[in-house]
C-alpha cells in the first residue's frame, strides 16, 4: 500500500472508531458557563478557544448534540480542519439522527470528507472506485478490532493494591504524559496529534487505568500511542 493509501486508511479508521454506534463519550462533562464563554470567544474571533470550551461542555448525551454541530462548523469554516469537522458531524448524527440539522449535517459531512481526501492526496481528487476499496479495507480493520475487543481481558495483576486501578504495562517505545488540571482527552490528543480525533486511541491505550471510562485526574500518567 502506498503512503497516500496508508494515510487515508488510517484517517478513515480513526473516523470510524470515533463515530461507531455505542461509542463511549470522549470528553469530560462541562457546564452552561463553558457554552456561554465559547460563544463570547467565537464572537471575537478566538475560534480555537471557543472550540476548546464547547468540547469541555460535551457530555455524550442527546442534549449536547447541537454542540457537536457548532464544533463541526468551527472546525470546517474557521479552523480549516475537515477531519475534526467530520468527527463532530458523525457525533451529531449519532446522537440526533432525526434532529433538525440532520439533513445539513449529512451534506456537510460529504463535503468535509472530500476535503480530507484532497488533503491526503495533496489536492489530487481520489477516484470513487479507490475510495470504495479503501473503505472496504477499513471495514476489515474494524472487524478485526471488534474481535480483539470482544476477547476476555486478562485477570488483574495479583500485586495490585485493592481499590487501585490496574495499570497497563507501558511499551518500551511508548510516550507518556502526566495529566494536568483542566486536561481532557480531546485536549491531550490535540497536543500530541494536532487534532482531537485520537482521543479514543488514548482512551483505549489506558483502558485498565481508566476503568473503561474517559475520566482523567491530575497526576495520572497516560500512555500516548504513536
Amino acid at each position: 500500500m502506498n503512503p497516500f493509501r496508508r494515510a487515508l486508511a488510517k484517517a478513515l479508521l480513526a473516523l470510524a472508531l470515533l463515530a461507531a454506534p455505542g461509542c463511549d463519550r470522549l470528553f469530560d462533562k462541562g457546564s452552561k458557563d463553558d457554552i456561554a464563554a465559547a460563544e463570547k470567544k467565537a464572537a471575537v474571533g478566538d475560534f480555537r478557544a471557543a472550540a476548546a470550551l464547547y468540547e469541555a461542555a460535551l457530555d455524550g448525551t442527546v442534549k449536547t448534540a447541537d454542540l457537536h454541530y457548532r464544533l463541526a462548523l468551527l472546525y470546517a469554516d474557521k479552523l480549516k480542519s475537515p477531519l475534526d469537522a467530520v468527527h463532530h458531524l458523525d457525533r451529531y448524527l449519532d446522537l440526533a439522527p432525526n434532529g433538525p440539522r440532520a439533513k445539513d449535517a449529512k451534506t456537510l459531512k460529504k463535503e468535509d470528507e472530500n476535503k480530507v481526501l484532497q488533503q491526503l492526496s495533496n489536492g489530487t481528487p481520489s477516484t470513487q472506485a479507490e475510495a470504495i476499496r479503501l473503505k472496504n479495507e477499513n471495514q476489515l480493520l474494524l472487524e478485526k478490532l471488534a474481535a480483539l475487543r470482544a476477547q476476555k481481558p486478562p485477570p488483574p495483576a495479583a500485586a495490585a493494591t485493592k481499590g487501585e486501578p490496574v495499570k497497563k504495562p507501558i511499551p518500551p517505545d511508548a510516550r507518556t504524559y502526566t495529566v494536568q488540571s483542566g486536561d481532557t482527552l480531546a485536549k491531550i490528543s490535540r497536543q500530541f496529534y494536532k487534532n482531537s480525533t485520537r482521543a479514543k486511541d488514548i482512551q483505549d491505550a489506558n483502558f485498565n487505568q481508566l476503568s473503561g471510562t474517559v475520566k482523567i485526574k491530575p497526576g495520572m500518567v497516560l500512555i500516548i500511542p504513536k
